[in-house]
C-alpha cells in the first residue's frame, strides 16, 4: 500500500513543487507514494468564495471560517491523520516522522492569514504540528518539508537504508562531519582516523565528533542524550 497524502491549501499550484524532483520525484512516479491537493477555496461562500472573516475580539487579520474549513476536510476525512501546520503546534520530531511514514499517509491542513477558527481543528481531532520557532506566509512550505522528512524514510525511496539509520535526529545527538576525495583540499586534511581503515577507531571518532558537535550546538539534545545514558554505578 503506497503512501497517500492529501493537502488542503489556497494553493494548490504550490504541489508537487520540491517533491516532483530528485528522491520524492521518482518515488511519486513510480507510485510509492500519492498526492491530492485540495483547493479550500472550492469550498468558500458567496460570489467571491470567501474563506476567512474578521476575528472575534478584534483584532488584525483574517481567520479562516470553522464551515469552509470543515467542509474541505469532509471531502476528503478517511482514517488518515489530520495535521494542521501551524506555528503554535507541536515540534516537528524525526521520531513523529518516522510514526508518519510508518502509517498509511496523512491529511495536511494548510493555513493562511491568521489561521483557522480553533473550534473546526478541534471538531475534527486535528494535530497541530509546527516546524520551527518562525512565522511563515502559510502552512504550505511546513507541508512540503513535513512530507519530504516522511517520504525519504518509506521503503524503496532511500538507495542506502544505513544512511537514515546514521543522520542526525535518529538518535539524540546531531550527525558527525563527512568528508571525500580529496584527501587534502586548500590546505585543510582530511581527519587521519578516517584512512586508517580501522572500524572500531572510525566509529569510536564519529561518536566523540557528534557529541562535541552536539553539546555545543544543541544543549537541549545534549541534555536528553545524557539523560538516556544508563547510570553508572
Amino acid at each position: 500500500m503506497s503512501f497517500r497524502a492529501t493537502v488542503l491549501t489556497l494553493f494548490p499550484e504550490m504541489f508537487p513543487g520540491p517533491l516532483g524532483h530528485s528522491l520524492a520525484g521518482r518515488a511519486l512516479e513510480s507510485g510509492i507514494w500519492t498526492l491530492d491537493c485540495v483547493n479550500i477555496r472550492n469550498f468558500g461562500l458567496g460570489r467571491h468564495r470567501a474563506v476567512d472573516d474578521t476575528p472575534f475580539g478584534g483584532g488584525a487579520g483574517m481567520v479562516m471560517r470553522p464551515d469552509v474549513i470543515d467542509a474541505a476536510i469532509a471531502s476528503v476525512r478517511d482514517e488518515r491523520q489530520l495535521i494542521a501546520l501551524t506555528p503554535r503546534g507541536a515540534p516537528l520530531t524525526q521520531a513523529r516522522v518516522r510514526d508518519l511514514a510508518a502509517g498509511g499517509g496523512a491529511i495536511l491542513l494548510c493555513g493562511r492569514y491568521e489561521g483557522f477558527d480553533q473550534r473546526v481543528l478541534d471538531a475534527n481531532g486535528a494535530e497541530e504540528i509546527s516546524v520551527g520557532d518562525y512565522v511563515l506566509s502559510g502552512g504550505e512550505i511546513a507541508a512540503l518539508a513535513l512530507l519530504d522528512a516522511a517520504i525519504r524514510l518509506l521503503p524503496g525511496v532511500m538507495g542506502a537504508a544505513d544512511s537514515a539509520a546514521e543522520e542526525s535526529f535518529a538518535e539524540p545527538l546531531l550527525e558527525y562531519p563527512h568528508f571525500t576525495r580529496p584527501a587534502e583540499w586548500r590546505g585543510r586534511a582530511v581527519p587521519e582516523t578516517l584512512l586508517s581503515g580501522h572500524h572500531q577507531a572510525v566509529a569510536d571518532w564519529r561518536r566523540a565528533e557528534a557529541e562535541t558537535i552536539t553539546r555545543a550546538r544543541r544543549p537541549d539534545l545534549w541534555a536528553r542524550y545524557i539523560a538516556s545514558q544508563p547510570a553508572r554505578p
